[in-house]
C-alpha cells in the first residue's frame, strides 16, 4: 500500500523516467556528489580562514578566501580551452568519470596535507585550482550523459530532475557542513567531498549507454569539420540562448553582493536572515524545477524568456521599504520561477546540437557561464558602495527585465528574417 501510494504521488513523466535502469543508478550518484559540493561551499572558505597567515583576522584571510573561492571554479575556463583537443571526442560518461577522478584525487590531498601539517595557503589554492580544471567538461558530460541515456521526449523531465538535485544540494549541503564544522575540521569536510566524487566515478563507469545514432560530424562548404564556434553561428537559437544565459547570470552576480549588505546595513539584521533568503530560494528552485519536468509539453523559448522576466520583476520590490516577509516571499517565488531554467536551457541545447558536438558545445557553455556571475559580483561591489544595496538589487531586477524584452525582440527579428528567407526560396523555386 505505501508503495502504491508513492507511485500515485510521483508524476507520470518521472515514473517513466525512473524506469531507465541507467538513470536510476545515476540519480543517487549525482545527489551524493552535489551534496559534497554543497558542503564544500562552506568548508572551502572556512579552511581558508583557518590557514590564513593572519590567523583568520585581517586582510590576509579575506584575500585567501577570495582566491580559494575563485580557484574552485574559474580554472574550468582554462581547462575547457587547454584540453579541448583531447576531451572533445569523449562521450558524456567518460567525461564525468575523468572529471570525477581528477576532483577526487585533488580534493583528497587537502585533508592529507592538513593532517600532515603542510597545507600552506599557496598549496591550498593550487589544489583547489587543480580540482576544478576539468569542471566545465564534467558539467558538460553530466548532461551529455543524460542525453545518451534518455530518449529525446523525456529529456526535459530528466534535466529537471538532475538540476533539482543540484538545487536541493545547495540548500542541504551548507547546512550539513555547518553542523559538521562544529565537530570536524573543514579539511575533513572537503575530504568527504572527495569521496563523493570517487563514488560518482565508480558508479558512472558502470553505466551502459545506448549506442550513438549515426550522425556525421557537421562540415562546412569546404568539407572541413565545423568548430563549436561555427556550429553556434549556424544555430542562432543556441547562440542567442548562450548570450541570454550569460547576461542572466551576470546580472545575478550583483545580487550575491548586495543582498548580504542589504540585510546587515539596511535591515540591521543578523546572518541567519541571509540564510533564510537563500534557503527559501533554493527550496523554491527545487519545487519549480520538478514541476517543470512533470509537464508534458512546455514551450521552451517562451518559458525561458518568461523566467528571466519574472526573476527581474521579483527583485523590484526591494526598492521599497517593505516588511521582510514580503521580500522573503519574493525570493521564494524567485526560486520557484528560476527552478525550470537550467532544465529548459539544457534541453534546448540537447535538441539543437548534433550528438557529435554535444559535449564540446556544453563544455563551451559551462566555461562561458563560469565567468558570468563572478564578473557580475565584481561589478556589484563598487556599485553597492556607490549607490547602496537596495538600489543595486532593484537595478539588477530592472536590467533583467530589459534583458528579457531584448530577447523577445531579437527572437521576433530572427523569426521574421527566417520567414522572409523561406518565402523567397519558395518563390524562387
Amino acid at each position: 500500500m505505501p508503495l502504491l501510494l508513492a507511485n500515485r504521488l510521483i508524476p507520470a513523466p518521472y515514473r517513466r523516467l525512473l524506469a531507465h535502469r541507467g538513470l536510476r543508478a545515476l540519480v543517487p550518484a549525482f545527489a551524493v556528489s552535489d551534496l559534497g559540493d554543497g558542503m564544500s561551499m562552506v568548508a572551502v572558505p572556512l579552511l581558508a580562514i583557518a590557514i590564513a597567515p593572519s590567523g583568520g583576522s585581517g586582510s590576509g584571510s579575506g584575500v585567501l578566501v577570495g582566491a580559494a573561492v575563485a580557484a574552485s571554479t574559474l580554472p574550468g575556463v582554462v581547462g575547457m580551452l587547454v584540453f579541448r583537443r583531447w576531451l572533445r571526442a569523449l562521450a558524456g560518461r567518460r567525461l564525468v568519470v575523468t572529471d570525477s577522478l581528477v576532483r577526487a584525487l585533488a580534493l583528497g590531498c587537502v585533508p592529507v596535507a592538513w593532517f600532515a601539517g603542510v597545507l600552506s595557503p599557496v598549496a591550498y589554492v593550487g589544489i583547489l585550482a587543480a580540482s576544478s580544471l576539468l569542471h566545465a567538461w564534467g558539467a558538460a558530460g553530466k548532461y551529455a550523459l543524460v542525453a545518451e541515456i534518455v530518449p529525446a521526449e523525456q529529456r526535459l523531465a530528466a534535466n529537471a530532475l538532475v538540476s533539482s538535485i543540484s538545487s536541493g544540494a545547495i540548500v542541504v549541503g551548507p547546512a550539513l557542513a555547518g553542523l559538521l564544522a562544529t565537530r570536524l575540521s573543514p579539511a575533513w569536510i572537503i575530504g568527504i567531498d572527495a569521496l563523493s566524487f570517487a563514488a560518482l566515478a565508480v558508479l558512472t563507469s558502470r553505466i551502459r549507454t545506448r549506442p550513438a545514432p549515426a550522425d556525421p560530424v557537421p562540415v562546412n562548404a569546404g568539407g572541413e569539420a565545423v568548430t563549436v564556434r561555427g556550429l553556434l553561428r549556424r544555430q542562432p537559437q543556441l547562440l542567442g540562448l548562450l548570450v541570454l544565459t550569460w547576461f542572466f547570470n551576470f546580472l545575478y552576480g550583483p545580487v550575491e553582493v548586495a543582498l548580504p549588505l542589504h540585510i546587515t546595513a539596511d535591515l540591521r539584521a543578523e546572518a541567519d536572515l541571509l540564510g533564510a533568503y537563500w534557503t527559501l530560494f533554493g527550496a523554491g528552485a527545487v519545487v519549480g524545477g520538478l514541476a517543470a519536468g512533470a509537464l508534458r509539453r512546455l514551450p521552451l523559448w517562451p518559458a525561458t524568456l518568461g523566467i528571466v522576466a519574472c526573476w527581474g520583476v521579483l527583485l523590484l520590490p526591494f526598492a521599497l521599504p517593505l516588511p521582510v516577509p514580503v521580500t522573503l516571499t519574493c525570493f521564494a517565488l524567485g526560486g520557484l520561477v528560476y527552478g525550470p531554467f537550467p532544465a529548459l536551457s539544457f534541453t534546448l541545447f540537447q535538441s539543437r546540437t548534433p550528438p557529435a558536438h554535444l559535449s564540446s558545445v556544453l563544455a563551451a557553455r559551462s566555461a562561458a557561464l563560469l565567468t558570468a556571475s563572478p564578473v557580475g559580483a565584481a561589478l556589484g561591489g563598487p556599485l553597492t558602495t556607490a549607490f547602496g544595496p537596495r538600489a543595486v538589487l532593484t537595478g539588477s531586477g530592472a536590467a533583467t527585465v530589459i534583458l528579457a524584452l531584448a530577447g523577445v525582440l531579437t527572437g521576433a527579428l530572427i523569426l521574421s528574417r527566417t520567414s522572409r528567407t523561406r518565402r523567397r526560396l519558395a518563390g524562387g523555386s
